[in-house]
């Protein structure tokens, strides 16, 4: 079956993807606060791209990368504030779960809630247990999808993260990862070189530099 773009995904794309107009539709009704956490994608933007036989076989309906993040995003849709999972929504969950577990992914949903004024998002994570690097670090602030009286995974847009403090969390996570990243290089100026200070070996690249 041919899978039919929403705008729903499209809005979604255009705000990961940093493009300002997308952005800037999507906070007109948000606080000072929420506009500027949802801006601040436009210094750390996503590819973002629609994934082939979207819908299916886990790949989610969007896939966003960047750096070493890569999130299959399933997007859902509804007037209501609770979708329960059954038969084909049944099966994407399990597929999204299962190509997760493979490919060390966390794959993602993103519920957009209709005729509400403010940031109308919300993002749950599926479980896997087998993330590592920048994607482990962000398990914890992430919620995965709660679960009904009966055991069943289920999606409760109250119980989601906001997509503006989703934002905020991947773009100081980010910082925090060129910090580590500095850091580790210095560690490693210092162990091969002891008796030369960072800054001199700043000096020494820059000379090579003006001599080529």
């Amino acid at each position: 079956m041919h899978h039919v773009v929403s705008k729903y995904e499209r809005e979604l794309l255009a705000v990961l993807a940093g493009d300002e107009k997308g952005v800037a539709a999507v906070i007109k009704s948000c606080t000072e606060q929420e506009k500027e956490r949802m801006t601040r994608i436009q210094n750390r933007p996503f590819l973002v791209v629609r994934a082939a036989g979207s819908g299916s076989e886990g790949t989610g309906d969007l896939l966003a990368l960047r750096g070493d993040l890569c999130f299959p995003i399933e997007v859902k849709t509804t007037k209501d504030k609770k979708l329960y999972l059954s038969g084909r929504t049944k099966d994407q969950y399990d597929a999204m779960e299962r190509e997760g577990e493979r490919c060390s992914l966390m794959p993602l949903y993103a519920h957009r809630l209709k005729g509400v004024r403010g940031d109308s998002w919300r993002i749950f994570r599926v479980e896997t247990s087998t993330l590592t690097g920048a994607s482990k670090r962000l398990e914890r602030s992430i919620p995965p999808l709660p679960l009904t009286r009966n055991g069943s995974k289920h999606i409760d847009w109250d119980k989601g993260l906001p997509l503006n403090e989703f934002i905020s969390i991947l773009c100081n996570e980010n910082s925090k990862l060129q910090g580590l990243k500095q850091r580790t290089d210095d560690e490693k100026i210092s162990r091969y070189y002891p008796q030369t200070s960072t800054k001199n070996v700043d000096y020494i690249a820059e000379l090579l530099n003006r001599r080529s």
